[in-house]
């Protein structure tokens, strides 16, 4: 899909509800809710403006980022941040997170940089990133996003979250 566009125009009416805003730089939807509607949207590595944008997933089911909001709020993040620098088998993991990350993001666009989302790979900095990516690469790819969608499992995926909530 490099460089290419596919997103058709339900979808981009679904994400701008969701999101409330025109969502900037969207490429494709790379993962839906059960119910359908887009969870996360594939970014271009750039702007439309040119302005670098290294978020290559970023979640937008209203129902879900609400939850994983909450689990930021419990102090989840921190908790893995002491794992990561514990446990050399997770930040491996992780490591290799950061790496398919990149690989994906510079398959459509190199931005020069090793910078990508969410902390990765020293820090765990934003865990709604950690699930976007989950959710886009599947399960085994991002051991953070995997945990926090295993926390989340007795309330998403269900219901209808098209709607902005």
């Amino acid at each position: 899909m490099n460089g290419e566009v596919n997103v058709d125009e339900q979808d981009l009416v679904i994400v701008a509800e969701q999101l409330g805003r025109v969502p900037r730089g969207m490429r494709a939807i790379a993962a839906r809710c059960p119910s359908g509607h887009p969870s996360v949207v594939q970014t271009s590595p750039r702007l439309e403006d040119g302005t670098p944008f290294p978020t290559l997933y970023y979640l937008t089911c209203p129902r879900l980022t609400s939850q994983v909001s909450r689990l930021e709020s419990e102090g989840v993040m921190r908790e893995m941040q002491d794992r990561l620098a514990e446990d050399e088998e997770l930040a491996a993991a992780y490591l290799r997170a950061h790496e398919s990350y990149l690989a994906e993001r510079d398959a459509i666009e190199s931005l020069g940089t090793k910078v990508t989302a969410g902390g990765m790979p020293e820090r765990v900095k934003c865990l709604h990133v950690h699930v976007a990516h989950s959710l886009a690469a599947g399960p085994g790819v991002n051991p953070f996003g995997d945990e926090a969608l295993a926390l989340l499992a007795d309330v998403w995926p269900s219901g209808d979250c098209a709607a902005r909530t």
